[in-house]
């Protein structure tokens, strides 16, 4: 009677119910605390202050004054910009990643030259900027030495440090050692046995890299290609830094909007932030399906 009197008692009463977060969800905590306030509350503020005017009333004239051609022409040159920077690190950095990985440069110099581009890579900003000037500027060390030296005046041949190919210039010294970072695994993917049955077949090896390498590798170089474009356009403190006023790209435009020093309207800054935002995102969106799709081949 005592056992039936039990199991009645077990059977009626409701499960208890516990919530515990599971320990290993833990380590993800900062990570989601500093995406919330740095990346998902900024971009909410940008969108909603985009679409508001000066009295906190709803417009959208904000974003219909992106069409003005001095907005238009900014945001024409910085995709200029980005697409050289995106489309020469793609091609220097590969060849350097390839020289290193596949063509028999020493191996030995593989490790340094991963090292040096993880730190290259995040060099941006005033540092890289003053570091440009010095070089290369108009009284920078390499101008004056060539000129000293070998009578090469840089700036009779066109150059100028301060422009849109100065900027582009300065942009290489992070985009390539991005480009190594993100294809040398995909170069190291690449399996000696397909190049061993290219060459049984009787290809030659402009043919298996034309019929075989780089049909694999598109996928991985068009979406880093992407991700360059992405990081050159929305990269505000080296240009800022480098050319200041002079040059009219979206990020200084932002830049003085924001701080209200031409017309004094940051809700205009914050459409020009949200077409940035539309921009990158949709570059950045490429890269990762790019991605997904190269990486079945290396599967």
């Amino acid at each position: 009677m005592a056992l039936t009197t039990e199991a009645t008692r077990t059977a009626v009463s409701p499960p208890r119910l516990t919530t515990r977060l599971p320990l290993r969800w833990l380590g993800l905590l900062p990570f989601l605390l500093f995406a919330t306030l740095f990346l998902l509350l900024p971009t909410l503020y940008i969108v909603v202050g985009a679409f508001r005017d000066g009295r906190g009333g709803w417009t959208i004239q904000n974003v219909l004054d992106l069409a003005t051609p001095s907005i238009r022409s900014a945001y024409w040159l910085s995709i200029r910009i980005s697409f050289w920077s995106a489309l020469l690190g793609c091609l220097i950095g590969f060849l350097m990643a390839a020289s290193v990985v596949l063509w028999g440069v020493p191996k030995r110099l593989r490790n340094p030259l991963l090292t040096f581009s993880g730190v290259a890579s995040n060099f941006a900003g005033v540092p890289l900027a003053f570091a440009f000037i010095a070089t290369l500027g108009p009284a920078g060390l390499l101008t004056l030495y060539l000129r000293t030296e070998f009578g090469i005046n840089l700036r009779a041949y066109g150059w100028n440090l301060l422009s849109a190919w100065g900027l582009i210039v300065t942009y290489l010294f992070f985009q390539i050692p991005l480009m190594i970072l993100i294809i040398t695994p995909a170069l190291d993917g690449l399996r000696r046995e397909w190049r061993e049955a290219a060459e049984v077949l009787g290809a030659s090896g402009f043919q298996y890299w034309r019929m075989v390498a780089l049909p694999i590798l598109f996928p991985s170089i068009l979406g880093t290609m992407a991700l360059l474009f992405a990081n050159a356009f929305g990269a505000v403190a080296t240009a800022i830094a480098l050319t200041g006023p002079s040059l009219n790209i979206a990020p200084i435009l932002l830049y003085a909007q924001i701080r209200g020093d031409v017309l004094g309207n940051p809700h205009l800054g914050y459409a020009l932030a949200l077409g940035m935002i539309v921009i990158t995102a949709a570059a950045n969106a490429i890269y990762i399906v790019l991605r997904a799709r190269a990486e079945r081949w290396m599967r």
